[in-house]
């Protein structure tokens, strides 16, 4: 099988590090690879930031269709936890497509019923409400930011302190039984934020991998 991992912001980066987040929960057979879009958004933090990373999201979708078919991918992601382009992306490729955020949120309410939301920045608290409110209505129990921007998380390990301190508040607050981490730049916290909150942490890159490896077989 061969998964091909969209990140549709230009952070090279953040581009490396979904690849390798979702190599390390991939079956051996699995090709993973991970692009982004030369044009568009460095970070996506808000709604404007979403609409004009689509056309380069969709641009790499198209080339990924194009290509001979041994090499053309069996299964896409977005790595976004917006899900922007989601829909159109399904259209366009007749494949299983995952959003990050269906899937984190889907796995957190089977694996725990109730989940909190730790994002980055307050811009994308009501898109995350929204979200949630499509595809796990009675699960999500909160959406908490922590106000730090996409490409700092990316590129500092010591963000970890406080969005592991937004995720106990969170989970106190609202009585929830897992974290979905909000941001894919998080996905590199998800066992750290498991050993020390103790309960299921959800990183939308690695369940949009084992879904994705699911669900072709079926398709």
């Amino acid at each position: 099988m061969r998964l091909l991992l969209v990140n549709p912001n230009t952070t090279e980066s953040m581009t490396d590090a979904i690849a390798a987040g979702a190599a390390s929960v991939a079956r051996p057979g699995t090709v993973v690879e991970a692009v982004n879009p030369p044009f568009g958004p460095a970070s996506i933090e808000n709604d404007d930031d979403e609409r004009r990373c689509v056309p380069g999201l969709l641009a790499q979708l198209t080339a990924a269709q194009q290509r001979p078919a041994e090499t053309r991918p069996d299964a896409f992601v977005i790595a976004c936890f917006g899900d922007p382009g989601l829909e159109q992306a399904r259209r366009l490729t007749g494949r299983p497509v995952l959003g990050i955020a269906q899937a984190a949120m889907h796995a957190a309410a089977l694996a725990a019923g109730t989940f909190s939301v730790v994002t980055s920045m307050s811009a994308t608290v009501p898109r995350g409400w929204e979200l949630a409110k499509t595809y796990t209505p009675a699960a999500c129990l909160g959406v908490h930011a922590c106000d730090i921007p996409v490409l700092r998380i990316d590129s500092d390990p010591t963000t970890l302190q406080p969005i592991g301190a937004l995720c106990e508040q969170a989970l106190a607050a609202d009585g929830s039984r897992s974290i979905v981490l909000g941001c894919a730049a998080m996905a590199r916290f998800a066992e750290p934020l498991r050993r020390r909150l103790g309960v299921p942490v959800l990183d939308g890159v690695a369940a949009a991998t084992l879904l994705a490896e699911a669900l072709v077989p079926l398709s």
